[in-house]
């Protein structure tokens, strides 16, 4: 490789057949001489270096207000960088002679675009027939993905189905996010070159047996689809709407294949998407001279290819010929799946220029096209918030001035002494629970899971969580959830000591253990299911260690810590005292049943979140992004609220029957 200036000056002007005698000398002084250093050089390079250390001194007086997230910072492409190859040619492709000229400064090539590169410099001398040329496209390393079906929730890694392989297959390094939702990132045999249209270009050659038509049959059947990623886009096939004129519906990947009839045949058959069309769109920055890819489509094809002869690595095909200009726009001679079936895998490339910039390209794939339903559920909550809101101000207006009524109305001292209405219970209502130790556990979770969500919900709402980044949300769900362990320690062990315990330690075990163990046996027990299913979603051994070390290695020691600093703190004090001896409450009305309060305590926070979960859940089960974080943080007020003022209503009216049963006057 070699670099100079005179790279710099050719790629401003951007010759294709011709190239300035100054750029050509220094070329050739370089390439043929090695004489890489040169007085003037050093001087351009002391003079470069002072400037970018000036600029760079700059940015840290004035500070710096934009970053990237890690693994989502754009790439620039075709950066016209020089590739020197020196070729011994007597004529082109063409059979036309080569020749160059002197004229204006300048050196050409007669019919030199039919070499299929960019010349960018000749040798001074054009009887030697040396020619140096610039290879204009950088590669563009297409990976894949897991397979994914919306029938079933086991994800299978791509080279689990014998398609073709490359050389050497690389494992991409992945995050923890990543490995827990089954994604395995492998290289692939499909290698581009921008700017470098390919037309019918093959992959490899199979054979298919009985074990290996089964298990393509198996994917189709089960409606499987193919992932993968260019320049961490997702694979995506436009589907156009009836109207014509609204945008596509992009979904993500192409299917393995289709289950389909032939014409007068009744009995199903399995045919294979073995032809892949893809579509690299791009912007070109006119300033940077660059082009970053926007858009990664394809258009899937089921093709039985032709060949005439014996097969080699040189065969052309007839189905589909390059040179012949023949393409493939139909799957109307598909390939069949069968014992002893010959498959061959080929793919076509285009290049688009498009409008879109960098940092909108993921738009299109999380164009929202169904926002009305979100502001229907947000104004359906906060019509129940409302509701619960009148509820709770009836009661306590109700509440409050009876007994203030009544209590101006008394007219002995005797008579004031007389505890009526709510004081009935107010002797009882502090009272430690039958298992309060359980209480405060589940009060520690729950303050635990909270602040996980909270804070979560404001990283994603600053766009810190992007769906670009792949398995970032999890991720953060993770960590987060583990340092949130020292606020259920503190949590649990403050209201631990409120109900006058003194074994701190107990309640900081159990709160360490008792959610995460349980969620742990479920995990454990699902892995271990799918692994026997020799799924990518089961989760590896290492992940597992890594996992087990967050837990033991940093969420229970920090739960120990909150459960220490909380205990040492003095203890909440009652705003009055609890009686000695319990109020004996009698049999309660069947509607007052604890499991039916629970119910119907939850039927309103389910209400106001219903719409919101759908759409998580569809998200899960479809493998789409869920990226409406504003609408679910604003969902997420309100569920606080309606928690909130449910457990107020529900409390108020348990108080009450228990007045009443005690015989105390209604309230």
């Amino acid at each position: 490789m070699v670099t100079s200036d005179c790279e710099t000056k050719s790629r401003s002007k951007r010759p294709k057949l011709a190239i300035s005698r100054i750029c050509y000398s220094s070329l050739r002084r370089r390439a043929f001489s090695h004489s890489y250093s040169s007085s003037p050089m050093n001087a351009h390079l002391s003079s470069s270096s002072l400037i970018s250390s000036f600029l760079f001194l700059l940015l840290l007086v004035n500070g710096s207000q934009c970053f990237y997230l890690p693994g989502v910072a754009p790439q620039d492409f075709d950066k016209g960088q020089v590739s020197v190859d020196l070729v011994l040619l007597d004529s082109d492709l063409d059979g036309n002679s080569l020749g160059c000229g002197f004229g204006d400064g300048s050196m050409e090539l007669r019919s030199g675009e039919s070499l299929g590169f960019t010349v960018y410099a000749f040798t001074e001398i054009c009887n030697s027939k040396f020619l140096l040329r610039l290879v204009q496209g950088d590669p563009l390393m297409v990976k894949v993905n897991k397979l994914t079906s919306i029938k079933t929730q086991l994800p299978y890694t791509y080279y689990s189905l014998p398609y073709c392989r490359p050389d050497s297959i690389v494992d991409s390094a992945e995050n923890l996010g990543e490995l827990l939702r089954g994604d395995r990132i492998e290289n692939s045999p499909f290698v581009f070159k921008m700017h470098e249209p390919q037309m019918c270009n093959v992959v490899c050659r199979i054979t298919l047996n009985g074990k290996t038509a089964k298990a393509f049959k198996e994917k189709i059947n089960d409606e499987y689809r193919v992932n993968m990623i260019l320049d961490n886009l997702p694979l995506v096939v436009p589907i156009q709407r009836l109207d014509q004129q609204a945008p596509p519906v992009y979904q993500l990947g192409y299917h393995v294949g289709v289950k389909g009839q032939y014409a007068g045949i009744k009995n199903d058959k399995y045919f294979i998407h073995n032809h892949l069309s893809f579509v690299v769109k791009y912007h070109r920055d006119t300033q940077m001279d660059s082009a970053r890819i926007v858009g990664f489509e394809v258009k899937p094809f089921s093709v039985k290819h032709a060949y005439e002869g014996q097969w080699s690595e040189k065969t052309r095909l007839t189905s589909c010929d390059p040179h012949a200009k023949l393409t493939i726009t139909s799957s109307n001679n598909p390939q069949e799946v069968e014992d002893k079936q010959e498959i061959i895998f080929t793919y076509d490339v285009n290049f688009q220029e498009s409008d879109v910039k960098w940092a909108s390209r993921w738009d299109t794939y999380l164009l929202m096209r169904d926002d009305q339903i979100h502001w229907f559920s947000i104004v359906n909550s906060l019509m129940i918030v409302l509701f619960l809101s009148g509820m709770v101000a009836m009661i306590m207006l109700r509440t409050l001035y009876r007994d203030i009524s009544r209590y101006n109305e008394l007219e002995t001292q005797e008579e004031a002494q007389e505890e009526t209405g709510w004081k009935l219970v107010h002797g009882d209502v502090f009272r430690p629970p039958i298992h309060s130790d359980l209480l405060c556990v589940h009060a520690g979770t729950g303050v635990q899971c909270l602040g996980m969500m909270l804070v979560m919900m404001m990283f994603a709402v600053l766009g810190f969580l992007s769906p670009s980044n792949r398995g970032g949300l999890m991720t953060a769900m993770l960590f987060l959830w583990v340092f949130m362990g020292l606020f259920a320690g503190y949590a649990s062990a403050r209201l631990y000591k409120m109900f006058k315990g003194t074994e701190w330690k107990k309640i900081a075990v159990r709160t360490a253990f008792l959610f995460p163990g349980s969620v742990a046996t479920v995990f454990f027990i699902l892995n271990a299911l799918i692994w026997g299913e020799k799924s990518s979603g089961a989760v590896p051994f290492g992940t597992m260690f890594a996992l087990a070390f967050l837990w033991f290695g940093i969420s229970v020691p920090l739960v120990f810590v909150g459960s220490y600093v909380g205990f040492r703190k003095q203890a909440t004090e009652d705003p009055v005292k609890t009686n000695k001896i319990p109020r004996q409450i009698p049999e309660q009305a069947w509607y007052m049943n604890p499991v039916f309060s629970i119910l119907i305590g939850g039927v309103l926070p389910f209400g106001a979140v219903f719409i919101e979960l759908f759409f998580i859940l569809t998200s899960i089960w479809l493998n789409q992004f869920y990226y409406i974080f504003g609408f679910l943080f604003i969902v997420l007020v309100i569920l606080i609220v309606i928690c909130a003022e449910i457990t107020i209503v529900l409390c108020s009216f348990n108080s009450a029957v228990r007045i009443t049963c005690g015989g105390g006057d209604r309230t």
